[in-house]
């Protein structure tokens, strides 16, 4: 449905009655309407609110995106890597980095939010990270 979605991407949704409000963070435009079309396809929904931000080109926050990658799916993290929609997602803005999406422990949480500390350029890390309850 959203083949471009990926890693450094963050849709979220609220439902109220037959109206569904997007949030989030994309790095690509044509992912906020793909997102908003495939939302508004959906039997029941009358009115789609877009408020999906699109981050802003950058050379710099391209770099951090990747250098923030390696460094957060690899050593112990790395099982997460796995599978199609890998679960945290990193986001860049103007080198100010949030960490969304869910891990299996708070240790997970704290190394991926150290990794992303250790990262040069990086003005701040805000760790958004969940810890899924078992």
């Amino acid at each position: 449905m959203l083949p471009y979605l990926g890693v450094f991407d963050n849709i979220g949704y609220k439902v109220d009655g037959y109206n569904v409000t997007l949030v989030g963070q994309v790095t690509r435009p044509t992912l906020k309407s793909d997102a908003e079309r495939v939302v508004k396809s959906i039997e029941g929904v009358e009115k789609v609110d877009n408020q999906i931000e699109v981050l802003p080109v950058s050379t710099t926050d391209d770099q951090l995106r990747r250098t923030l990658y390696r460094a957060i799916y690899s050593g112990p993290l790395q099982r997460y890597s796995l599978g199609v929609q890998q679960p945290i997602r990193i986001i860049v803005k103007s080198g100010r980095v949030t960490l969304e999406g869910v891990v299996d422990s708070e240790g997970d949480k704290n190394i991926a939010g150290i990794r992303a500390n250790g990262v040069p350029g990086i003005f701040s890390v805000t760790n958004n990270l969940q810890v899924v309850k078992q």
